[in-house]
């Protein structure tokens, strides 16, 4: 196999990896599935909860097994925890990185095997409250951020305002580091979005700020740069951005366990409202799990399409 039949390789399985989502999406749509407020406020805690997973595959998860607590391959449980699946147990179906699908199981479907140790606490409690503080996820988010064109600054906008993302003027750059290069060499990156944050906040609620400015960004709010990073969905309203943007902040905040001003936001729309605006549960997963990447490694420079 040639070096080009690999990226063809790993090129159809993103594709296919790609479309498996849009169709989960046409169909939660169709099906009306989360239209409801309260169901779509109780798919964000399960999510939330469920940190052992991408967003993606904890909401594939709900959709399957709303009472799971935790799951794993049958691989996982008998080697790591000396567990084996009960007979006529039901396998859960979630997507495996580049690749098509792969089986897990959970908790209430396992049985020790002789000899096995009591499971740990993170299995029998796992969506117990962690952390509460900001690790290095705030400065990496704010590195990954400069990538795709985002410039961030920090300002005093008083006790009652946050920040704000928006359009940058044309014609500045900035410099991103080369994540292969051992010399750390840098690209010129256009600036093509303004950020601006609260300086006299903590740095979890700056956090939560930023996470929800990028989300409008990520979503498509703000156009696109380029169709294969995010969507251009400009001309949505604005209940509907903002909602996704509460979305996507509550659920990068809670998977880390720190609290977020998104959460009294959405469980009062759930007061209030009987039915969940009509959002695109793909751009809501996909910019959440976008943000958790971003605030656990350094990622590549992107490709720009050639026109």
């Amino acid at each position: 196999m040639t070096f080009d039949d690999i990226g063809d390789t790993r090129a159809a399985a993103e594709w296919n990896l790609a479309s498996t989502k849009r169709a989960l999406d046409e169909l939660f749509r169709l099906t009306l599935q989360y239209q409801s407020s309260g169901a779509y406020w109780e798919l964000l805690r399960f999510i939330a909860r469920f940190r052992s997973y991408s967003p993606f595959n904890a909401m594939l998860i709900h959709v399957q097994m709303p009472g799971a607590k935790y799951v794993a391959t049958p691989n996982r449980w008998l080697r790591k925890y000396g567990h084996g699946i009960k007979r006529a147990a039901r396998p859960l179906v979630i997507l495996q990185p580049r690749g098509p699908v792969m089986f897990v199981f959970d908790v209430s479907d396992v049985e020790p095997r002789l000899g096995a140790p009591p499971l740990p606490r993170e299995i029998v409690d796992p969506f117990e409250v962690r952390g509460g503080k900001v690790g290095n996820q705030l400065e990496l988010t704010l590195e990954n951020a400069r990538r795709d064109g985002v410039r961030v600054s920090e300002r005093d906008f008083g006790a009652n305002r946050a920040g704000q993302i928006g359009s940058a003027a044309p014609g500045s750059t900035h410099e991103f580091p080369i994540r292969s290069s051992p010399e750390q060499d840098c690209v010129k990156v256009p600036v093509r979005y303004e950020l601006q944050l609260n300086g006299d906040h903590s740095r979890e609620i700056r956090y939560a700020t930023l996470a929800h400015e990028l989300a409008h960004l990520y979503c498509g709010h703000l156009g696109t740069p380029d169709e294969r990073w995010w969507p251009d969905r400009r001309h949505l309203p604005a209940q509907i951005r903002e909602f996704e943007a509460e979305s996507v902040c509550y659920l990068a905040c809670q998977r880390l366990g720190i609290d977020n001003p998104s959460e009294e936001y959405l469980a009062g729309y759930v007061r209030d409202a009987t039915e969940t605006p009509q959002i695109s549960l793909e751009c809501v997963m996909n910019a959440t799990g976008l943000l958790e990447r971003m605030g656990h490694e350094r990622l590549k420079v992107r490709n720009e399409s050639r026109r």
